[in-house]
């Protein structure tokens, strides 16, 4: 019988209760969410438990939700049982004044570095990761680039040519079009040496 996102509902309930919650199938895919100090404890469930097998780590990142107070930064999970191509998404919330959760490096390898991305721009500490530190940034950043914490660029903005961000078209740093400009790749081909 294939594994079915009711039967892993029900044996995330019955083994942890009410301590799985939010359940929903957004775009067809099982998401729940666990307090974060048993992000361990389910996992390993559904990595030990021989008809469940999501013995694959997909991915693992944040996201900041700076509107859920108290539960500001959620580490999430994708994890997959290779057999039964069954993927599923599993979510713990911590507040971003402590940001920490168990390390998942015991039972998949490659939450190594996808542990260090994510402390990198979000901050979340990895208790008892072998090597937590930046990866892809300086070490001597003093902020976690992805939270929601910046002001978004402001669109109104003339000091810059918009043409170097892909936002083409203009000159006098975006005050005015050129019309007389080509459009397209084959317009400004005219003699045909690109096509």
């Amino acid at each position: 019988m294939p594994l079915a996102n009711p039967d892993i509902i029900q044996r995330l309930v019955d083994k942890f209760g009410e301590s799985v919650t939010e359940f929903g199938e957004p775009y067809g895919m099982l998401t729940f969410s666990a307090p974060r100090e048993m992000n361990l404890k389910v996992m390993g469930f559904l990595y030990n438990e021989q008809d469940l097998a999501f013995k694959f780590l997909t991915d693992l990142c944040a996201v900041h939700y700076p509107e859920r107070k108290g539960e500001e930064l959620a580490v999430v999970y994708h994890l997959h049982n290779l057999v039964e191509n069954v993927r599923i998404r599993f979510k713990v919330y911590m507040p971003i004044e402590q940001p920490d959760v168990f390390t998942a490096t015991g039972l998949f390898e490659a939450a190594n570095w996808m542990e260090r991305e994510t402390y990198d721009f979000f901050g979340v500490n990895f208790i008892g990761h072998p090597n937590l530190k930046r990866i892809l940034n300086v070490e001597e950043m003093d902020y976690f680039p992805m939270r929601k914490e910046f002001p978004l660029e402001d669109q109104s903005r003339i000091d810059k040519d918009d043409e170097m961000f892909g936002r083409g078209g203009s000159i006098d740093f975006g005050n005015r079009e050129v019309s007389e400009e080509p459009k397209t790749i084959s317009e400004a081909d005219k003699d045909k040496t690109w096509l």
